[in-house]
């Protein structure tokens, strides 16, 4: 017998703490420790605001950004797309002549482009010079004010130190 009254102690003990845990629970519901229903809806209504508010953040002013993204494009399309295919080549000679390379065999396809307002322009040429002068091309033709995109480039013979290269560029002119 001495089993069922350790039994039915430890059963009262177990009781009896579960009973304090209720309480300890029913005094936080109804204390403001807890708070109240209403602060705690208005709480979570505060912060689906704000994150709603973080969702939508990149449309606000939109009707203030889309003019000046468009002014932005006009004045790209000012500065880095030539009107005349003069301007092109000339700026080619340029390039080449700073940099110490003999420019030969150019050819220019002027072509519709993908976007309104540009026709594309791919330019063939065959570039001689040592190694260095070829790579400060290069750089400085990825550098130019004008829009240059650098499509292609084979490497041809080499005699004296002079090496050969074919290079293929694409750029873009603005449509009158």
């Amino acid at each position: 017998m001495p089993d069922l009254k350790r039994t039915r102690s430890r059963l009262k003990i177990a009781i009896a703490v579960l009973v304090l845990v209720d309480a300890a629970a029913v005094a936080m519901l109804v204390t403001p420790l807890a708070g109240m229903r209403e602060s705690r809806q208005q709480e979570l209504r505060q912060e689906w605001l704000q994150l709603k508010s973080r969702e939508y953040a990149p449309w606000r002013g939109l009707d203030k950004k889309l003019p000046r993204a468009k002014e932005q494009i006009d004045e790209f399309y000012q500065e880095r797309f030539p009107a005349q295919e003069s301007e092109v080549s000339a700026n080619l000679g340029a390039v080449a002549s700073q940099s110490g390379v003999r420019l030969s065999g150019v050819k220019y396809l002027v072509k519709d482009a993908p976007i309104e307002g540009l026709e594309r322009v791919d330019i063939s040429a065959t570039l001689s010079g040592d190694y260095l002068q070829l790579v400060r091309f290069i750089n400085a033709l990825e550098r130019n004010k004008l829009f240059f995109l650098v499509d292609g480039v084979e490497l041809g013979s080499s005699q004296n130190g002079i090496v050969g290269l074919q290079i293929r560029i694409e750029t873009y002119l603005r449509s009158a």
